[in-house]
């Protein structure tokens, strides 16, 4: 269960750490849908104990039906894989043992991509936190997807109310792209559905 800088096995491009990353990450077929609450629930967890660890951050994600997408930093290559390896073995023994089976729950290896510049951080970070709009699982136009880290998020256009919960299952970015770098292209509107 490895990945690549650039999800390729040819030519892979080395990670540099002020690059954040997009990771999306599918489950097999024919297994329960990632959101429901008690799935839900062992993500959080999974995600607060898998957050910081090997020079790998977890900063943002959107949970959907049968697939997770994540936007993350990393000291290097090494460090995405190890992170993302340890962070994908704590959930599949999670979810098995929640779902009472024993086997593959990723479907394959996760596909990343690196970030390189503003418009790229901000177009990544619309189309994850607003993934639920794209896919027609969330449709509130006033509030961020609760399957998601955008409650948690402060470059929304709109004032969100800042009684989030603790423990933040994701860390606070590192990057100067993911930072500040990003607004320079403007806030995300909440109701944006990407790809629309």
């Amino acid at each position: 269960m490895s990945g690549s800088a650039c999800g390729s096995h040819h030519g892979r491009a080395e990670l540099k750490k002020r690059f954040p990353v997009h990771v999306t990450v599918r489950i097999a077929r024919g297994l329960p849908g990632l959101r429901e609450r008690d799935a839900y629930d062992l993500l959080l967890r999974s995600f607060r104990a898998g957050r910081d660890r090997f020079g790998f951050r977890l900063n943002h994600y959107s949970v959907q039906t049968n697939h997770v997408h994540m936007i993350v930093e990393a000291e290097d290559s090494r460090s995405l894989t190890r992170g993302m390896q340890g962070l994908l073995i704590r959930i599949a023994k999670a979810l098995n043992k929640l779902w009472r089976r024993a086997g593959k729950v990723f479907a394959d290896r996760y596909h990343n991509r690196i970030l390189r510049t503003p418009r790229e951080v901000r177009n990544v970070l619309a189309y994850v936190l607003n993934n639920g709009r794209r896919h027609g699982s969330f449709a509130a136009k006033d509030i961020p997807d609760p399957f998601s880290s955008g409650r948690w998020f402060d470059g929304w256009i709109e004032q969100l109310g800042r009684d989030v919960p603790t423990p933040r299952p994701i860390t606070r970015a590192r990057t100067w792209l993911q930072r500040v770098g990003w607004r320079m292209h403007g806030l995300i509107p909440l109701a944006l559905a990407p790809g629309h």
